[in-house]
């Protein structure tokens, strides 16, 4: 990776200043981690992880906080993510890839339906 340029640095701070100003005023309707942790991250989670963010800068997405996390345990279901949005119970999707990732997006975290066939588990329980 080259140098960044004062104009890069000034949108990354604007950036990092948006989703802290989410993060401490509380005006999200919630989150997704992407589980990143070594296994993950073999498996293609920086693909699932970067197709999440361009998806959600194309659309302009504002109260939805994209994070990352460590190993989830289920080292064999990578890439993982979880959406926990609001005044619902957090579902964990599972072997993950870009299309997939951008579907979840548009589906549950926009459109409100939970993508049952890329749900290992929603809350406690566990889907089929």
């Amino acid at each position: 990776m080259g140098k960044l340029t004062i104009q890069e640095l000034e949108k990354l701070r604007e950036k990092a200043r948006e989703q802290l100003k989410l993060r401490t005023t509380g005006e999200t309707r919630g989150k997704i981690i992407v589980h990143m942790g070594t296994c993950g991250i073999s498996a293609g989670a920086r693909d699932v992880l970067s197709a999440l963010l361009e998806a959600i800068e194309k659309k302009g997405i504002k109260d939805i906080i994209v994070t990352t996390s460590g190993c989830a345990g289920m080292c064999s279901r990578e890439p993982m993510a979880t959406v926990e949005l609001a005044g619902q119970p957090p579902v964990k999707y599972v072997d993950l890839d870009k299309d997939k990732i951008v579907r979840i997006l548009e589906e549950h975290v926009i459109g409100g339906k939970i993508v049952k066939e890329y749900a290992l588990g929603i809350g406690s329980e566990r889907v089929g």
